[in-house]
């Protein structure tokens, strides 16, 4: 038998082509089911993921796609609505003490559990508050080792006080409480089965959500079916959800997910890539003519800062100097940066850290396009050290290659040399928390609703490699500010206290911010209701196809 060597190319493709062959089966599969049961599969919903779920388990739902599938399926106390309002969900009422440090909920009675037959006769039971202490424990077990062990940090402790009432006491005040418990590690889950499946329950879940659980073959597809016996209903009193499954497949390569929505296999595309933005979007940021009679396009602002971050640690002149972070902030037009590489997509951050859409945003802040300041900045810098010919090197991801390198092509202009280091994303991930890298672009996505999510990037209790200050940015002015928005329950006056320290950031300029990103989502024309908010959340309880 001859044995042939194939190159990295060619491995590359077979692959591909193994992938898009799965994805296929999986689709033909709906389309037997079609000739079934018409009526129902046109309510399947279809989406893609590019890498593959990590766990169905909410106490591990870090990433955005573990999240997405963990929402369809569990609960929590309370949950957010697309402005941002903690709404009801299993708790169905509230009391704040008047010190704001014990929360009493009040649990519905009506929420029951996808079935299982370790369940017993029924195969189902009642949601309990005991349901909740169990969950928040196994949330804080260093056994487990949760990712989200540190949304309960603030608890004192919490306890059922009978079947329909849940207690939390916290250690000191937090404003933010209620929001980081819509977040999914909060969500409830059955001891019992949790106890039978033990690390398993992680491809075994059962929970409370408008979905169940059907079948999950790893990298190929993932299948929810609709929970019949779910609680919430719409405004007219019809139950939810309407559609009868969600349907995930796992193509990896952005440009096949994109083919597969245009040709009507896929329901929903929520990323925009490089390879076809320019096939769908104008510059200006809208949907091409010939895409209007099958696609529908919404977008809105998104929770998440783009941004570079200079290691204010670091031995380097240029880095310790304000001058030099002041001319990079100068230096580069993020507006036209934003028409060309992103077709429009995002809003150019002229502002501070805190991102348009949160309290505590303020447009007037931060840097506007100046290279004539830029110059004059770096000029300074060289008359006052005697280096000639200051340097920075800018590390980043390939994928973000195409911003860095606009950059350093206008900052070269002030007379700063710029290099681009490309290095992959979990080596930089590594280098930026053990501070071994100067400058480098990052990103931080809202955990949760509250500036103060955004401002924690910067106290000096927070230094990398133990917290998210990778910057090493430390004021003491700013320290006691964030202590003090700890205890602030004003919301407007808390506000004021978010942009006075997002101005003393902005003054010593620590950080580049690039641009504040937006939610751009692209449907069929047959998918109804399907919303877009804040922090990027896929609700589907809602949505109908036509």
């Amino acid at each position: 038998m001859m044995k042939f060597k194939l190159d990295k190319k060619t491995r590359k493709l077979i692959t591909s082509l193994q992938q898009l062959s799965l994805i296929l089966c999986t689709f033909l599969s709906f389309s037997c089911i079609n000739n079934k049961d018409k009526k129902n599969t046109n309510q399947v919903f279809r989406y893609n993921e590019h890498k593959n779920i990590g766990s169905l388990d909410p106490a591990f739902a870090k990433d955005n796609a573990d999240i997405w599938a963990v929402n369809q399926l569990f609960n929590g106390l309370v949950q957010m609505d697309k402005e941002l309002n903690v709404k009801p969900s299993i708790a169905k009422e509230w009391y704040i003490s008047q010190d704001a440090l014990t929360y009493t909920f009040t649990l519905r009675d009506d929420v029951f559990f996808h079935k299982h037959k370790l369940f017993g006769k029924d195969s189902t039971r009642t949601v309990t508050a005991l349901d909740f202490e169990y969950s928040f424990n196994r949330l804080i077990d260093k056994k487990i080792a949760s990712s989200g062990r540190w949304v309960l940090n603030k608890v004192d402790h919490f306890t059922a006080v009978n079947d329909s009432t849940f207690t939390i006491k916290l250690k000191q005040p937090f404003p933010a409480f209620l929001g980081l418990l819509t977040m999914k590690y909060c969500s409830v889950v059955p001891k019992e089965i949790v106890t039978h499946y033990g690390s398993d329950f992680r491809v075994n879940p059962i929970g409370t959500g408008p979905f169940k659980f059907k079948r999950w073959e790893e990298n190929i597809k993932l299948v929810f079916r609709k929970h019949n016996n779910y609680f919430e209903k719409d405004d007219n009193g019809k139950n939810l959800p309407y559609l009868e499954a969600v349907a995930i497949t796992f193509l990896p390569d952005k440009q096949s997910e994109f083919l597969q929505f245009i040709q009507g296999n896929l329901d929903f595309l929520n990323s925009l890539d490089a390879s076809y933005q320019d096939d769908i979007l104008t510059s200006k940021g809208e949907l091409r003519e010939k895409y209007n009679s099958q696609i529908n396009m919404i977008r809105g602002p998104y929770l998440n800062t783009e941004y570079l971050a200079f290691f204010m640690d670091s031995k380097t002149p240029e880095m310790q100097s304000k001058l030099v972070r002041q001319a990079v902030n100068y230096g580069f037009d993020r507006k036209k940066m934003m028409t060309y590489l992103r077709n429009g997509i995002g809003i150019p951050a002229n502002g501070g850290f805190i991102p348009r859409g949160l309290p505590g945003y303020n447009a007037t802040i931060g840097y506007k396009y100046n290279p004539e300041k830029s110059k004059a900045l770096i000029n300074q810098f060289k008359k006052e050290t005697g280096i000639n010919s200051p340097e920075i090197t800018i590390t980043t991801t390939s994928n973000y290659l195409n911003f860095c390198e606009y950059i350093q092509r206008e900052l070269q202009k002030t007379g700063l040399i710029v290099n681009v280091e490309v290095i992959p994303a979990s080596t930089l991930k590594s280098a930026k928390a053990n501070g071994k890298l100067d400058l480098f672009r990052a990103s931080w996505v809202a955990d949760y609703p509250d500036a103060q999510n955004y401002l924690s990037l910067f106290h000096s209790d927070n230094f990398a490699p133990n917290g998210p200050n990778y910057t090493h940015f430390e004021n003491n002015d700013f320290n006691i500010l964030y202590t003090k928005s700890f205890t602030e329950n004003i919301t407007k006056t808390r506000e004021k206290l978010y942009k006075k320290m997002d101005s003393l950031v902005m003054q010593q300029a620590p950080i580049v911010p690039l641009y504040y990103d937006e939610v751009v989502r692209f449907t069929r024309h047959n998918v109804k209701d399907l919303d877009i908010n804040p922090i990027n959340m896929l609700e589907l309880k809602r949505v109908s196809k036509k």
